[in-house]
């Protein structure tokens, strides 16, 4: 069992229609039929969404996103419209809120894998593969690829694990054509980020992307490039061989595995609250990363 352990009431907003409660995200649509997302602050591990939530967090996400979705705006049309709360829309959703296109999804979680860790390295050390893709010997956890690989993945409901598939999976799925623009725009984009954030000493270790079709055009949706759909690791202590630290839920998840959360994992049971250093270290770590990506100081 996972998921919720306490799940929220949508808010009631004139001229706004509930869609969708996510793990982090509320879906809304409006009266012209576009979407209206709102970023909460809820934290999700080990697939259950926390009881404890993380200030500010929403709003990290939404702003880094728009940061990113500006710098790879020349090589993907994005989802959004409107940054403007929509009317009647309660104060606290100002800078979490996004009005964006209503598209026709690509059912694929779009991974782009440049380091080798989490799944990927579970299946390597199975295989010495990745999705089906075939790597070379003697790769450790933490390691850079020859190359960044295009690494799919289903996209799973609130409490559930994404698989990973093959390309040709993908293929079968959506057809040749969408498959190979979907590999070819996540690898751009990935390549792209992968570059600007190793500028501002972060490792983009891997992310996933969710795309839409508006018409006969492919769109970059939801968020992008942020900790909670990346791995950012800190250049200067990036060492192949171990678990990387994170700007991520590292803290949180330490904590949940650790004797003083008292959690036994293997349980049925939901995660208990989190202490407040640990809310406090998590968002220490959600702001740092917008920082250091972004130049600009978190208010």
């Amino acid at each position: 069992m996972s998921g919720f352990v306490e799940k929220p009431e949508p808010l009631e907003v004139p001229g706004l229609v509930h869609l969708h409660t996510g793990k982090v995200r509320d879906l809304y649509r409006n009266e012209a039929g576009d979407l209206v997302m709102v970023a909460g602050d809820r934290i999700s591990a080990y697939d259950w969404v926390l009881p404890t939530e993380i200030p500010d967090k929403g709003r990290v996400l939404t702003q880094l996103s728009l940061w990113w979705f500006d710098k790879l705006a020349d090589l993907v049309p994005n989802h959004v419209i409107s940054t403007d709360l929509p009317p009647g829309a309660p104060g606290d959703w100002a800078g979490r809120t996004l009005v964006c296109k209503a598209l026709d999804m690509v059912p694929v979680e779009a991974v782009a894998r440049g380091y080798l860790t989490g799944s990927g390295l579970v299946e390597y050390r199975e295989s010495r593969t990745v999705c089906g893709l075939a790597l070379p010997e003697g790769l450790e956890d933490g390691s850079e690829l020859p190359a960044p690989i295009f690494t799919p993945a289903t996209k799973a409901a609130v409490g559930e694990h994404d698989e990973n598939v093959s390309y040709e999976e993908v293929a079968r799925q959506v057809g040749a054509e969408t498959a190979a623009l979907l590999r070819r725009t996540t690898l751009d984009v990935y390549g792209r980020a992968r570059d600007i954030a190793r500028e501002r000493g972060i490792v983009l270790a891997d992310t996933k992307f969710e795309f839409g079709y508006e018409g006969e055009q492919l769109i970059l949706a939801d968020e992008v490039l942020t900790p909670d759909s990346s791995r950012f690791w800190p250049a200067d202590t990036w060492e192949p061989g171990h678990a990387q630290p994170s700007y991520d839920k590292q803290f949180v998840r330490d904590w949940l595995t650790s004797p003083a959360s008292g959690w036994d994992r293997a349980s049925e049971q939901p995660p208990p609250p989190l202490p407040q250093e640990i809310v406090d270290a998590t968002r220490a770590k959600y702001v740092e990363a917008y920082e250091r990506l972004t130049g600009l100081s978190w208010t």
